[in-house]
């Protein structure tokens, strides 16, 4: 009986000291969230001072020095946007609901989330690029072509996950069900906040 108790009481300690842990995880994310969201606020503000040096009207600039501005304006606001998204979706989901990422509904919409972000924000820095080298250095177009590739076989990569997930969903309903209460929780929450 004295050799249980021994035993038990690190176990109840290590258990303990887990859960601490556990809990400095989403003030964690919190921090890094918070940090995206500078980090996009700080692009927003380049990107606006790149705009305005493109179409200031009392400015010198070729035409060309001016498309070079608003198109990196428009590369750095792709990039806020990614940056906003993520610190969005960290907030969401590590944050507010906690989420484990144990099952396939969980793991599907935050890869999900995150591949959205991930896609169109190559797709849009391929396009700039397009418009950009197509002007100064036309040799390069294949490397701003090869970017746009890997954005499609992300975006295609990403459909495979997501069929495939689906049948491992199908195996868990209460997962999917748990997931949509979370989600109706969360969006009752924000909407009283507003």
């Amino acid at each position: 009986m004295a050799r249980a108790k021994r035993t038990a009481a690190p176990l109840q300690a290590g258990t303990q000291a887990l859960k601490a842990i556990h809990r400095v995880f989403p003030f964690s994310h919190f921090i890094i969230s918070l940090m995206f969201v500078a980090g996009a606020l700080a692009l927003m503000v380049f990107a606006a001072l790149e705009l305005w040096q493109g179409i200031q009207p009392a400015g010198d600039s070729l035409a060309s020095e001016r498309i070079n501005a608003i198109l990196e304006s428009i590369a750095l606001l792709t990039v806020a946007v990614a940056a906003l998204e993520l610190g969005q979706t960290l907030l969401e989901e590590e944050v507010q609901r906690e989420a484990q990422m144990s099952a396939p509904t969980r793991v599907r919409r935050f890869l999900s989330r995150f591949m959205v972000v991930l896609v169109v924000a190559l797709s849009i820095e391929a396009l700039v690029l397009v418009f950009r080298l197509g002007r100064e250095a036309p040799e390069q177009l294949p490397f701003a072509g090869l970017i746009g590739f890997m954005a499609a076989t992300l975006l295609a990569a990403w459909g495979v996950f997501v069929r495939l997930n689906r049948s491992a969903e199908e195996l868990e309903p209460e997962a999917m069900q748990e997931a949509k209460e979370e989600d109706s929780k969360v969006t009752q929450a924000v909407q009283e906040g507003d």
